[in-house]
């Protein structure tokens, strides 16, 4: 609004705000009242300590993401060649963050929604991160069906859509179709275990966020799907949040 840091006005106590500025902070204040995200009213979020920007159109980057960058970077060595696909990609914060941390990979972002992709090229334009492409999809429905990667990884709709959670806090001002997924929440996660095999190489590996109740339901989709070392990660409350395995039956 200002441009000015805390340390400004700390040093120059006695500066006023113009008319405008004063205006435009009432109206941030009201907006805020109503419960819009304070992400949304500075417009942008950090993640893995960098700055992406944030829409009404992408879910706002949270904590608990970070998990699936930490479990998807163990599998990625520093130096070698990789081909990754981020499910999903809302505003680019997975797959730029890959990107950015493994220089060396190839990494394809995929969005079903034109307003999201807007916002990850303009995200990845401003970190620098230049080993990525972007495309518009459903899912897999855009790419070749020889196109496999090495790694797929996603942060899809888990939860239910009757959930009552959905009407309250930052929830509200989210994307539904980035938060909701059918009656108990693991449509688009069903989706990607049965799609998947046909994008990975053998051995290769999917890995997905989901919710805090739903680890024992989503390994079991794993395991029916045909992937092995299938395993759960907790989040700092102890809670399971990201899962996945590898593919270890025959190309598809």
């Amino acid at each position: 609004m200002t441009g000015k840091s805390r340390t400004h006005f700390r040093a120059w106590p006695e500066k006023e705000l113009s008319a405008a500025q004063e205006a435009a902070f009432h109206a941030l204040l009201e907006h805020r009242l109503a419960g819009h995200p304070i992400a949304h009213l500075i417009g942008s979020r950090e993640f893995w300590s960098r700055e992406f920007i944030v829409t009404p159109d992408v879910l706002i980057p949270r904590p608990e993401t970070e998990l699936l960058v930490e479990r998807a970077l163990e599998r990625l060595p520093t130096g070698q060649a990789a081909r990754i696909a981020d499910l999903g990609t809302g505003s680019g914060a997975i797959a730029i963050t890959l990107a950015l941390e493994r220089p060396c990979a190839e990494i394809t972002a995929l969005d079903s929604s034109p307003a999201a992709l807007d916002i990850a090229r303009q995200n990845a334009l401003r970190l620098g991160a230049k080993n990525i492409r972007f495309i518009h999809s459903d899912w897999f429905s855009a790419l070749g069906l020889g196109e496999r990667f090495d790694l797929l990884v996603s942060n899809p709709p888990y939860i239910a859509e009757d959930d009552p959670h959905l009407k309250q806090g930052d929830l509200r001002f989210e994307p539904f179709a980035a938060l909701a997924s059918g009656p108990d929440g693991l449509g688009a996660i069903r989706h990607l275990i049965e799609e998947a095999p046909a994008h990975l190489h053998p051995g290769g590996g999917l890995w997905f966020e989901h919710g805090y109740d739903q680890a024992e339901a989503v390994r079991e989709l794993l395991k029916t799907g045909g992937f092995i070392a299938i395993e759960s990660y907790t989040d700092l409350q102890g809670h399971g949040r990201v899962s996945g395995g590898r593919w270890g039956g025959e190309l598809s």
